[in-house]
């Protein structure tokens, strides 16, 4: 009798549980920690990313496995917290790749997020800069938006005031909804889309990062999303625009946008596929115009080759 038990109600335990775990969808997040002058906005920035991070990942449904992960350089390796991976190294740098007035170690987006797609086997992956927190439903919303069939989509962030500075404000925080920004700095992915993906040698915390990332996701993914109203990611600081980039690290980043999207990209690039595309001309050039993470003369560029292609 207890064999006939074992062989008819076990094997539907096991069945369950397997079905369990095939419907754990896996989703992996990445940042570039480093050690900022304590004069920085980012020394107080980046503790209240990782823990709004952290406490995300604690929040996310239990079909949800959230990795956390970092690529920093070896002198950065102390910014790396508990609860989070570290790839290994980054091994080089924009310093490596040009002559600059003023000597920024800055490391190259393709770098971080190549990292991420070899060291992590997750099916969604997620980048967004260091200073970017984000709200405790933010993993679950990421969720939900992938069942919704997206394989890939941007969400911009909530601007709120300079004075959160500690990780003890955070539950203020997340009472605060903020102001909207209109730049891209929140990038969410289908792994497969990265073996496609031209992101040169573009380096990060210059103009141009959000730029190459978006062209590359409006170019490649099937189904994606812009999403500028939701309350998910958030920065502290009102600003819309930080101060000027130096010259030199603005004409390199821009050199390489360009060059991403004069490479294979180039044929799946298309203003149709834009946000905004369903406007009558007039409105969505202003719209383009408006939002700084959408080269106007790229969009007049696609404009003319669908007029005359």
């Amino acid at each position: 009798m207890c064999e006939i038990i074992y062989r008819s109600v076990i094997p539907v335990f096991i069945r369950r549980f397997e079905s369990q775990i095939q419907h754990v969808r896996k989703i992996a997040h990445i940042i570039n920690p480093f050690n900022a002058d304590p004069s920085s906005d980012l020394h107080t920035a980046q503790p209240i990313t990782f823990a709004s991070m952290l406490h995300a990942r604690d929040e996310a449904k239990e079909n949800i496995n959230v990795e956390l992960w970092t690529a920093q350089y070896p002198e950065d390796r102390n910014m790396v917290v508990e609860g989070f991976q570290a790839t290994r190294d980054l091994d080089r740098s924009v310093l490596d790749l040009g002559s600059f007035e003023k000597q920024l170690k800055l490391p190259l987006i393709g770098d971080i997020v190549r990292r991420l797609f070899e060291e992590s086997d997750a099916e969604y992956l997620i980048y967004t800069n260091v200073d970017i927190g984000v709200y405790p439903s933010f993993y679950s919303e990421i969720n939900r938006f992938i069942d919704e069939g997206l394989d890939a989509f941007i969400i911009n962030r909530r601007r709120l005031p300079a004075h959160f500075t500690k990780i003890e404000q955070l539950e203020e925080i997340y009472r605060e909804e903020g102001k909207k920004h209109p730049g891209f700095d929140c990038f969410v992915f289908h792994r497969d889309l990265f073996t496609d993906f031209q992101m040169t040698e573009v380096c990060i915390g210059v103009p141009f990062i959000g730029i190459t990332f978006a062209q590359n996701i409006f170019a490649l993914a099937k189904n994606y999303r812009l999403f500028e109203e939701e309350i998910l990611t958030f920065h502290i600081g009102m600003e819309i625009f930080k101060g000027r980039a130096a010259k030199d690290y603005f004409r390199y980043n821009r050199k390489q946008f360009w060059k991403a999207m004069n490479s294979s990209l180039k044929p799946h690039l298309s203003s149709k596929k834009w946000p905004y595309a369903d406007r009558i001309l007039p409105i969505r050039l202003i719209k383009w115009g408006l939002q700084p993470s959408l080269p106007i003369r790229l969009g007049l560029k696609l404009e003319w080759r669908k007029l005359f292609k």
